[in-house]
């Protein structure tokens, strides 16, 4: 069914460009759809960017964006891909009370069932990192709320395929 919104990973190949971000950003903007999440980061190709942004709309309006992001001069290409296409996750710190590491038995508990990784310890905070799927994120700050957070920040998603994808070729043609 075409007309079913669900979340769709679009990953953005492009020159690393000035202002590029903001073309990008309106393309959805124009339509009134949300950016769930949005990373950049280098690609696999020397050069060659990538931008990864997560949606929840329809095939047809996903197709339609694809469209209008490759009108974009600096994009090399675009593609769409479902959950069942990727293999993705996110990754979130936690700056917490040290005084609760110490006395709170339960987080100690909540850190190892998360498979959460305590990054750096000292007298005021400590900071927990989590990769994972959204759910285990969500899971791990609902839990550590109880105890209170003082800082929190989740990045973006980020994904790859499942299946070869042909931009490698492309991307070195391009860039040669």
């Amino acid at each position: 069914m075409k007309d079913k919104k669900e979340l769709f990973t679009v990953s953005v190949y492009t020159e690393n460009n000035i202002g590029l971000l903001n073309r990008i950003s309106a393309i959805f903007q124009r339509r009134h759809i949300n950016i769930e999440s949005m990373n950049t980061s280098a690609s696999e190709i020397e050069g060659v960017s990538r931008f990864t942004i997560l949606v929840c709309v329809t095939e047809d309006q996903i197709k339609k964006i694809i469209g209008q992001i490759e009108k974009q001069v600096e994009v090399i290409k675009a593609y769409y891909h479902t959950d069942e296409d990727t293999i993705y996750q996110e990754s979130c710190m936690f700056k917490i009370k040290s005084d609760l590491l110490f006395d709170e038995r339960q987080i100690q508990n909540i850190i190892k069932e998360s498979n959460a990784r305590i990054v750096t310890v000292n007298k005021e905070f400590f900071v927990l990192e989590k990769s994972g799927r959204r759910e285990e994120v969500e899971l791990l700050h609902r839990e550590l709320s109880a105890f209170g957070i003082m800082q929190f920040v989740r990045s973006g998603r980020i994904a790859i395929t499942k299946n070869e994808m042909k931009i490698t070729e492309m991307l070195e043609a391009f860039h040669n």
